[in-house]
């Protein structure tokens, strides 16, 4: 994929995921024990060869800058491209028009002559040169990715639906109301020819009418040659807190943890050098992901438990996610929660929310009996 540009637009308001987001932008939401959402986008990128990858990281970069750093993790940190990561240049987030034209230089001057458009909350692992193929010998404009869903239980309203004829052609876009059993999901924008991109924002930016690319690409639509790449895999969409939240318990899923973790590649991650997990006499542990680090003397069940995570005798924790460095004291219970990095739950203290509705303990919070 050496002719073609990996872009992920990370500038997003974060207003759905609680305390998690106050100190990170939510592409940088750990994951899976050991990760962070924005390293699939990336490993996606690293294990398709894609040698120059845009990053627009958003307001809030401290733990971007610290997790990825030059992209030596993914193989990118090459003397010429590699992984580049741009600043916010507006107040106002959510303007990907603006950031797409005030770096519009960047694309301007670069070799490649095409564009791959992800969006670092649509989770999928994929081998793109079946789709990189179609869009070359097709000749075409522009090749939306999509994934047909049920749709039965509202998960996806408000998400883009792509609506196709009997032969899979491009009908019309537009936003999933959650009134069909079944809908197709536009997973990514996908490829997009340089050229076609640099006029639509050029487009966009003259008659100031869209914030958003896949709003001018619907502008457009009798213009461009448009053609659409179904996926077969797994596919999962993060938008808010109780979806981060089933994100996170379906790895225990090992056909969804094989298809996330090693289809296509493996998934890459920034590394840290820690001991193994240690489990003590007491420690009882049910189907769980236990990261490096780790010290359990009590029971863990159901959970995604990340690096230098404590665990004390007497313990009890299920169906949770638990962040860094959280240390739950003796014969506390933890169920149904979602703690930050740094939390303490103090001993005996009882921390339970609801499947749909996840307890949430904010970035070194002290939780303790009044």
């Amino acid at each position: 994929m050496q002719n073609c540009i990996g872009v992920i637009y990370g500038g997003k308001s974060c207003k759905n995921f609680g305390y998690l987001t106050d100190s990170r932008p939510e592409y940088m939401l750990p994951y899976g024990a050991r990760y962070r959402i924005i390293d699939i986008a990336l490993s996606n990128f690293a294990n398709n060869e894609f040698s120059n990858v845009v990053l627009y990281g958003g307001k809030i970069m401290r733990s971007t800058l610290d997790h990825l750093g030059n992209g030596e993790s993914y193989e990118l940190n090459r003397r010429r491209n590699g992984l580049i990561i741009f600043p916010p240049t507006f107040e106002e987030a959510g303007k990907e028009i603006v950031s797409y034209n005030e770096t519009k230089e960047f694309y301007t001057r670069s070799k490649e002559k095409d564009l791959y458009f992800c969006d670092p909350m649509v989770i999928f692992r994929e081998d793109f040169s079946e789709s990189y193929d179609r869009f070359i010998d097709e000749d075409l404009d522009i090749l939306l990715f999509c994934k047909k869903m049920e749709n039965a239980t509202g998960l996806f309203v408000g998400e883009t639906r792509l609506n196709l004829d009997e032969n899979g052609n491009l009908i019309s876009i537009g936003t999933n109301q959650g009134i069909d059993d079944e809908f197709y999901l536009m997973t990514n924008i996908g490829y997009v020819k340089k050229e076609v991109f640099l006029d639509l924002i050029h487009d966009a930016a003259k008659n100031s009418n869209s914030n958003q690319l896949i709003d001018v690409i619907i502008s457009n639509l009798h213009k461009l040659k448009i053609g659409v790449y179904m996926i077969d895999g797994y596919v999962e969409v993060i938008r808010n807190l109780a979806q981060f939240y089933n994100a996170n318990l379906k790895l225990l899923d090992a056909e969804i943890y094989k298809n996330v973790f090693f289809k296509n590649g493996l998934l890459l991650t920034k590394s840290k050098d820690e001991p193994s997990a240690l489990y003590g006499n007491d420690a009882l542990v049910k189907n769980s992901l236990i990261a490096n680090g780790v010290k359990i003397n009590g029971k863990v069940e159901n959970s995604i438990i990340f690096r230098g995570v404590e665990i004390e005798e007497g313990a009890i924790v299920k169906n949770s996610v638990i962040f860094e460095r959280t240390k739950i004291e003796k014969n506390a219970v933890v169920v149904n929660t979602i703690t930050d990095k740094g939390v303490l739950i103090k001993e005996n203290v009882m921390a339970v929310g609801n499947p749909n509705y996840p307890y949430e303990l904010k970035k070194n919070a002290i939780l303790e009996e009044k």
